[in-house]
């Protein structure tokens, strides 16, 4: 990870840190930004009060209550970017089209995926508390990721350990 870091460090850098819930999002995104030396923002606090509201219940989230969500996502990284200010934020990102959809706001933008297996991603979520997406919907956001592609510009990381995120 040292050698990405320091090829962001030459510009200001937008990166998006992306994955399913339990993959280390938050954690990993936290150490980037502050590496860099830029604001980290959580994407689950940009979230409509209704998809928490939905998440909490144990109803996953469908594309139509994404799409507000994405562009407030794509539109904070391109304030900073106008503002020449770097920017890591965590946000799913769980579909190409999702993240076509941030980059047509941010073009710059570097998606990192943190990507691991179901019995780890399991193991760290069960150990979780006070976060309002429930481990019954891992499974949901498996079947949605769309692993990021060599072409899309980023980074794949593989995490197995389930007790650190990297």
């Amino acid at each position: 990870m040292s050698a990405a870091v320091t090829l962001l460090n030459k510009v200001e850098p937008l990166v998006v840190v992306m994955g399913v819930s339990g993959s280390g999002k938050t954690t990993i995104g936290t150490l980037v930004a502050h590496e860099l030396g830029v604001e980290f923002i959580d994407g689950d606090s940009l979230h409509p009060i209704a998809n928490v509201q939905k998440m909490a219940s144990g109803t996953p989230p469908n594309d139509d209550d994404r799409w507000p969500w994405l562009e407030i996502v794509g539109r904070k990284l391109h304030e900073h970017g106008q503002q020449q200010q770097g920017l890591v934020i965590a946000c799913s990102a769980l579909k190409r089209v999702y993240r076509e959809r941030i980059r047509s706001q941010a073009s710059g933008a570097l998606f990192l995926h943190l990507d691991g297996s179901l019995e780890v991603l399991t193991g760290r979520l069960e150990g979780r508390s006070g976060h309002f997406m429930p481990p019954a919907l891992l499974q949901s956001q498996l079947d949605t990721l769309e692993p990021l592609e060599l072409e899309e510009g980023g980074y794949r990381l593989t995490s197995t350990s389930p007790s650190r995120p990297w």
